[in-house]
């Protein structure tokens, strides 16, 4: 996987207009400024098309796939067509089933409930803790941490090679990092995988929003991602991909939607014939706004062109790496080594400070919100952090088990909805915080460090 790069003369194209980008707040130090959201890994701003899009089709808002009514037909229509547009996005197979779950966590439960028995499962210690944990009832072999995409390819076909061959086996990998941004050699891992005789399963939470996903190019069997890191509102999520396993798989959840047919029995229980469609996973009226919206940024992202969207994001990685270059108090995490190609996601620490502080100071002194801490991705974030200084200040820092250093560290993301101005704001202010400290005092109030009233 490739990340373009724009040229020098190459002009750039505007942002993509979002809610909130008009939003000030105020600052400790007095008046107000815009607020720079630089917290996207987390939480992407929706986009305006998408919230105007909901926001005309909310009046005709009715029950989906079990009523007569004009406004129910309606949304079954715009419900099952987001399936379709979404499909699309993906480039998935003609086989291939595509389930609405709630977030990249809640599809990747799904399919841990769907695995074949003696299915065994390979996994990175690098992953999100959404695809680091929903294998508690597979036998799961953890992955150490690769320093190069070779490496992670090589690990995995030593993994593979070793397995029993004759039963199920799945490998789960991320497309892009949520903690480094770096993208994950996604092909070559599935290859190795097939070679194996195993399936995979990829995380695109974090490289949807940046990155056309093709299921088919890529050649993996699931995919799984988030509306909300997608530019749309909370509460949605996809799961696409092989429908074999779906399909055998007792219903995720039991109730109205997945059943087709439910019978009383002369002994007095039930019998219930369940879906074999996407509905068998998607019990109870569904979310159909949440898909609404998805699609809705799906055809957004489309529309705008993947390709100019990739270069101007990359000018802009490129300016936070160089204006974090010219602090040598700062050291940026990877994996993979400078050279690797990333998505708008960074994260770095600040020697002399600990980063729940520099965090605070950024949102109280110049209205920029980033994240600190281990961006659930503890075991990756502690490996990365493994030779941080010990001592980095005590405002805000986290507990530690005994014998443990105190480890957290800030991340700043950005996308289609960041302007230049944000991101330069972002720049001044680590260098000015690490050369002249914080103008305010902070404290630490449940955990989290707060700038000191009075």
């Amino acid at each position: 996987m490739s990340v373009t790069t724009p040229a020098a003369d190459q002009a750039v194209c505007a942002p993509l207009p979002v809610l909130g980008r008009d939003v000030t707040v105020p600052l400790v130090t007095g008046g107000e400024v815009g607020y720079a959201a630089l917290d996207y890994a987390a939480s992407a701003p929706a986009l305006q098309r998408v919230w105007d899009d909901v926001a005309a089709y909310a009046p005709y808002y009715g029950s989906v796939h079990r009523g007569a009514g004009y406004l129910s037909q309606l949304s079954t229509d715009l419900f099952e067509n987001a399936r379709r547009t979404v499909a699309e996005f993906l480039d998935c197979r003609a086989d291939d089933q595509l389930v609405f779950t709630r977030s990249t966590t809640d599809s990747l439960n799904l399919l841990a409930a769907a695995l074949p028995d003696g299915c065994q499962v390979f996994v990175f210690e690098t992953e999100h803790h959404a695809s680091l944990l929903p294998w508690k009832d597979a036998r799961v072999s953890y992955l150490d941490a690769p320093r190069t995409p070779r490496q992670a390819v090589r690990t995995l076909e030593r993994a593979l090679a070793a397995r029993d061959p004759h039963g199920p086996a799945l490998v789960c990998v991320t497309g892009a990092s949520n903690v480094t941004g770096e993208l994950w050699p996604v092909r070559e891992l599935a290859a190795a995988a097939h070679a194996h005789g195993a399936r995979i399963v990829l995380d695109a939470a974090q490289l949807a929003p940046h990155h056309p996903v093709s299921v088919r190019d890529l050649d993996v069997d699931w995919v799984a991602f988030s509306g909300h890191k997608l530019y749309a509102p909370f509460g949605s999520g996809v799961l696409a991909g092989r429908a074999d396993w779906l399909t055998a798989a007792e219903p995720y959840l039991a109730g109205g939607g997945a059943s087709r047919k439910v019978t009383r029995r002369e002994d007095g229980g039930v019998d219930v014939e369940w879906h074999e469609t996407a509905a068998r996973h998607e019990a109870g009226s569904p979310n159909v706004i949440g898909a609404y919206s998805i699609a809705a940024a799906c055809k957004a992202l489309t529309e705008a062109g993947f390709d100019s969207l990739v270069a101007r994001e990359q000018h802009l990685v490129e300016t936070v790496r160089a204006g974090l270059a010219e602090v040598p108090e700062v050291r940026v995490l990877s994996l993979f080594g400078d050279d690797a190609p990333r998505v708008g996601v960074i994260s770095f620490v600040v020697d002399g400070w600990n980063s729940s502080h520099f965090a605070a100071a950024l949102s109280a002194e110049y209205g920029i919100g980033v994240r600190d801490g281990l961006f659930c991705a503890h075991p990756l974030v502690r490996t990365l952090l493994d030779s941080a200084p010990e001592a980095q200040g005590e405002c805000g820092a986290p507990e530690a088990a005994p014998g443990e250093k105190s480890l957290n560290a800030i991340r700043v993301s950005f996308g289609a909805g960041t302007p230049d101005e944000h991101i330069e704001r972002f720049v001044t202010a680590v260098r000015e915080l690490v050369a002249d400290g914080a103008r305010w005092n902070y404290r630490t109030e449940n955990g989290r460090c707060v700038p000191a009233l009075g």
